[in-house]
């Protein structure tokens, strides 16, 4: 099959269309952080939510010089063990966030619950005076994102969205190739997330002591339907449209906020999503695979283009994978998670005539005076296009782009530098994200206006 579509591609040109060559890589790039502070200035943090990504967060946030755990805050009782373990028997711990957001000397948080209480305890702890870095999504629903941009704004705090890719090398690095011209003009973005493996599709360990002793489920449940309780529930809550967000909030928007980093977007104009659940059919009720269509119109910063994007958390081959390929009249900067590749092509004056093409149409006094006519104009002249040398941007080993995500956050706080993932940026990206599962619910197109940040 493949010899035969070479042979049609070769035999559809003639000697007058350019065979792109395949592509060699030129050189490799090595990225690295330029993200420093002199400022060091002691910040004293406390962690709401302390699963696994709290962990992550916290684990990243205390390599940054001058930053101290006090607090901790889950309503597991074996986290908050596990706590005093790991971080020493000082840690305060509470089931209360109330409880933490009292203490005067905690600076910041991390609010690293499930999704339906960031907005609550985002604005509380806005309220009790503390810097907030919010795990993405910034909101569960999109009604509840304008109370929390005021909340901000009237505190005058620093409240950063957890979403590590506005701080990547390689985003940032991406971001002043397609600003050259490298690719030429942006047309479109596909962009996916896909995993095959059951803990990917949030399959998450159960501790054998998980109990209605042990978990104070309903605070957990919060403002959402009262159920009996499920520890399914409490460890898998991303299953579960009561607590989460699905595919859409927990992988949608670590794509947008890449190209929204990279293009400087503000977001589309719609959202056109479908999915389904097809494989992890374990009582949840969140899709395991969506595809979603976003229009971005033009604005000041970028002509218009097109977000063609998924997740599948179903995905067969046994790879999975993570990327956002830019895709321009000239070119494609190719972009893994801290790693991309530049693609380039140049066009040649000539159009070339023959194979698939009217010219096998004419009669036979037209293809002679075609040929001469084609002569006179354009000579010996190349014809299609060439495919230029690859460049491949690298990340320096053991980079970590959510440790870089923690020093802007950090420096914000310190010495009032730009706020990289902020709360209109956060909105920005979470409502289109959350809209796919609207869109998919009601099987239309959402319409959004993301300049004042409302649905139409």
């Amino acid at each position: 099959m493949e010899k035969n579509r070479r042979n049609f591609i070769k035999n559809m040109g003639g000697a007058l269309i350019a065979i792109p060559s395949f592509n060699i890589v030129d050189k490799t790039k090595k990225l690295k952080s330029n993200i420093i502070s002199e400022n060091t200035e002691h910040l004293k943090i406390g962690l709401i939510g302390a699963g696994i990504i709290g962990h992550y967060d916290i684990d990243t946030a205390l390599k940054v010089q001058g930053v101290e755990l006090v607090a901790v805050c889950d309503l597991y009782a074996g986290r908050l063990a596990y706590a005093k373990e790991k971080w020493g028997n000082k840690i305060f711990t509470t089931k209360d966030y109330r409880e933490l957001l009292a203490k005067k000397e905690i600076d910041a948080v991390l609010i690293c619950t499930p999704d339906h209480w960031h907005q609550r305890i985002g604005i509380a702890a806005l309220k009790a005076g503390k810097h907030v870095y919010c795990e993405k999504p910034m909101v569960q629903k999109i009604e509840e994102g304008m109370a929390l941009i005021y909340a901000q704004k009237a505190s005058g705090k620093v409240f950063q969205v957890g979403s590590q890719r506005a701080s990547s090398v390689a985003i940032i690095e991406a971001k002043k190739i397609l600003k050259d011209g490298k690719i030429g003009e942006l047309t479109m973005v596909e962009a996916f997330c896909d995993r095959s493996e059951a803990r990917g599709a949030w399959q998450y360990s159960i501790p054998t002591d998980a109990s209605p002793e042990t978990v104070d489920f309903d605070k957990f449940l919060g403002h959402a339907p009262k159920v009996p309780f499920d520890a399914k529930r409490f460890f898998r809550w991303r299953n579960y449209k009561d607590y989460g967000t699905g595919v859409a909030g927990d992988l949608i928007v670590h794509l947008l906020t890449g190209i929204h980093t990279m293009t400087d977007a503000i977001g589309p104009k719609s959202i056109y999503c479908v999915g389904d659940l097809k494989l992890w059919k374990d009582g949840r009720d969140a899709y395991d695979n969506i595809n979603a269509l976003m229009p971005y119109k033009a604005t000041k910063n970028h002509g218009s283009f097109n977000v063609v994007t998924r997740v599948n958390l179903t995905d067969g081959r046994g790879n999975g994978g993570f990327g956002i390929k830019l895709i321009g009249t000239e070119g494609v900067i190719d972009i893994g998670w801290n790693d991309f590749v530049v693609k380039t092509i140049k066009r040649h004056q000539a159009n070339g005539y023959g194979g698939y093409d009217s010219f096998e149409s004419f009669s036979a006094k037209q293809k002679e005076d075609f040929k001469k006519w084609y002569k006179a104009n354009y000579g010996e002249a190349k014809t299609g296009y060439s495919v230029n040398k690859e460049t491949a941007f690298n990340a320096e080993k053991d980079y970590d782009d959510r440790l870089d995500h923690f020093k802007n956050f950090f420096n914000s706080i310190r010495i009032g530098s730009k706020n990289v993932e902020d709360v209109s940026f956060g909105f920005r990206t979470a409502a289109p994200s959350i809209a796919c599962n609207t869109s998919i619910e009601k099987e239309k197109v959402i319409n959004w206006d993301p300049i004042t940040m409302r649905l139409i």
